[in-house]
């Protein structure tokens, strides 16, 4: 899907790590939360409390998913999911180009 449709966007930015991941939170009318984002190279650690699907459309990554010594690649166009109320690690290596879509 490369647009969504009858959705509320959140104004304020989400800024993390002195502004080198910002996202915007985009709400559907059925309660369902995304965000859409910009992560810059970088190393980087994000805590979840919902399961979360990180869909990266862009850019190359590094990711050590909850209870794995394993770093994945990750090259967008391509998806990875982290289970609720952990925590995964990033290393960006390149601008990328995300949606993460929270599952409750």
């Amino acid at each position: 899907m490369s647009q969504f449709s009858n959705v509320t966007i959140d104004k304020k930015a989400n800024v993390y790590f002195e502004g080198k991941v910002t996202s915007r939170t985009i709400r559907f009318e059925d309660g369902t939360i995304k965000t859409l984002g910009i992560m810059m190279p970088g190393e980087y650690t994000f805590n979840t409390g919902d399961k979360e699907i990180m869909e990266i459309m862009s850019g190359e990554m590094e990711v050590q998913l909850p209870g794995s010594e394993e770093w994945i690649n990750v090259v967008g166009p391509q998806n990875f999911e982290v289970a609720a109320n952990s925590a995964f690690h990033l290393k960006v290596k390149s601008v990328s180009d995300y949606c993460c879509h929270f599952v409750k």
